[in-house]
């Protein structure tokens, strides 16, 4: 039982620290172009120059 009065404060944080990383990104706008990102992998681009 003594466990729990620790556990249970610990997930709890964790839990809002995991929401508070969440929150951050969506308001940072990491999420706003999803298709350009899902597009973007398959373009494939020749950085190095042709010898």
């Amino acid at each position: 039982m003594t466990t729990l009065v620790y556990l249970i404060p610990a997930a709890l944080f964790l839990g809002a620290l995991g929401l508070s990383g969440f929150l951050w990104a969506l308001r940072s706008g990491q999420y706003e172009d999803l298709h350009g990102a899902a597009e973007r992998i398959l373009i494939d681009r020749d950085d190095k120059p042709e010898r």
